[in-house]
């Protein structure tokens, strides 16, 4: 090569790598041969050595940093978490050392709810503490220090509570024992007093002495909105065995009976199918019942008692019940427009009612079936808007009161047979905070209730007969 070109190649060569010293440029370059020929130009030829980049060695420098900062990134994250958890702690050490500062130095004697909210504390703690040993990588000290304090509680709660000074704790003890025993005596008497057959129908009984938990049936099949309504079982004295079930849901407001639907059987009900629906114009509230194939209801905005034929869908006779209030005047508590609430028992057809003279008392009155005329009337001593609903077997009223959102009571009876009233308590639990409805039938013992949109039954047991 030319000594002009080997001068321009030197100096490409310096621009393409880093700086290196005077010395070590003159050992890179000094292995070379060179000439000169005839005419007096050098030639000569220079060896370098190998200059090739190692991209994979590279490459595999970059994988390894990589995970290695990850690896550094996640044991950062758990140290500053076990940090934030030691402090935590810290505090609750702090907290229960306070508490029990506290327990020593007062004279006050504590419940068995103190004490167990102490051991949930430190129970939970020695969970948190059992767990960071075994993640923990490193020193343990800290958490030794840690779970040793937290077993010194535990042993001092422990002797705190067996040191209670007024043994208010064994006091305790022995009143739920005996609460149990008494609950248990009071089960086996209840047994004793219903555990007896009833045939349908039949009156033979001391009334009623207890109910049962609620039983879902069903939502009604107008939906969750339509939360006022009425639902039961018709009853047929001549033919008992008959199972025609209906449904009775209010419009969306809580006065207007419009539609009502049929079931012959209660599988039919529960599955939606096979129903009869039909409609009506003339309802109000849901005080109907449906009984020997007839629904009897409040004529809208009167005080007239209306009889629907069920076959033809059409009001065959109307009648006035004499003084009764009408249009919202003494309807149940939390229920509107139920002035009239009509009842079935075995001996036939009732309604429930109040009077401007009654000031608001129920009126019970007989009523004849056929001709829908008063047979009889009596007046009790009960508030009727301060009842939630009422409900007649063999004679005698029964009324419910909210206890609240999930329980109501059967709190007042009224027998029509002797003229006595008087106060009981049989509790009974509901699915949802409002009872609209409550319709009793004679052959199953049940008692048929809409509750906020849903269909609910309960079974009724029966006191013993005094002989």
């Amino acid at each position: 090569m030319k000594a002009k070109g080997l001068a321009l190649l030197l100096a490409f060569l310096h621009l393409q790598t880093t700086p290196i010293t005077a010395h070590l440029r003159s050992e890179l370059f000094s292995n070379f041969n060179g000439s000169v020929d005839d005419h007096g130009i050098c030639t000569c030829s220079v060896v370098l050595p190998d200059t090739s980049f190692p991209a994979q060695k590279v490459e595999n420098l970059e994988i390894t940093v990589s995970v290695l900062t990850e690896k550094f990134e996640k044991e950062l994250t758990k140290v500053k978490e076990y940090t934030k958890m030691m402090q935590l702690f810290e505090q609750r050490l702090l907290n229960l050392s306070i508490k029990i500062r506290v327990m020593e130095e007062t004279s006050i004697s504590y419940n068995k709810l103190d004490f167990e909210l102490l051991k949930l504390e430190v129970s939970e703690m020695q969970k948190l503490v059992i767990e960071l040993k075994s993640s923990f990588v490193g020193s343990n000290v800290i958490i030794d220090q840690l779970e040793l304090e937290i077993r010194n509680i535990t042993l001092l709660v422990q002797e705190l509570e067996s040191l209670d000074k007024n043994n208010i704790l064994a006091i305790r003890r022995e009143i739920v024992a005996l609460k149990n025993r008494l609950k248990e005596c009071e089960e086996f008497r209840g047994q004793n007093n219903t555990d007896f057959f009833i045939p349908p129908g039949s009156c033979g009984h001391g009334g009623v002495a207890n109910i049962s938990k609620p039983f879902i049936v069903q939502l009604n099949w107008r939906g969750a909105a339509y939360k006022y309504g009425a639902w039961g079982r018709d009853y047929t004295p001549m033919e008992p065995t008959k199972t025609l079930y209906w449904v009775a849901p209010l419009s969306t407001g809580d006065r207007y009976l419009e539609y009502y639907r049929l079931y012959d059987t209660m599988d039919d009900l529960q599955l939606y199918k096979y129903a009869r629906e039909f409609r009506i114009q003339y309802g109000d509230g849901s005080g109907m019942v449906i009984y020997n194939n007839f629904m009897y209801f409040n004529y809208y905005s009167t005080r007239d008692i209306a009889k629907l034929d069920l076959n033809t869908n059409t009001v065959t006779l109307r009648k006035n019940l004499p003084n009764a209030v009408y249009n919202n005047r003494f309807s149940y508590a939390g229920v509107n427009w139920q002035d009239m609430d009509f009842a079935v028992d075995e001996t036939g057809l009732w309604v429930i009612y109040s009077t401007e003279a009654s000031t608001g008392n129920i009126v019970i009155s007989k009523i004849n079936d056929t001709s829908l005329e008063v047979l009889n009337t009596w007046q009790t001593m009960q508030y009727k808007p301060s009842v939630t609903n009422a409900f007649i077997v063999c004679g005698v009223l029964y009324a419910i009161r909210p206890m609240n959102t999930r329980k109501e009571e059967i709190f007042y009876y009224y027998d029509t047979n002797t003229g006595r009233e008087g106060r009981m308590s049989i509790i009974m639990d509901k699915m949802l905070e409002k009872i609209q409805s409550v319709n009793y039938h004679p052959l199953d013992h049940k008692l048929y209730v809409y509750n906020d949109a849903y269909l609910l039954t309960y079974d009724l047991s029966f006191q013993q007969e005094l002989q």
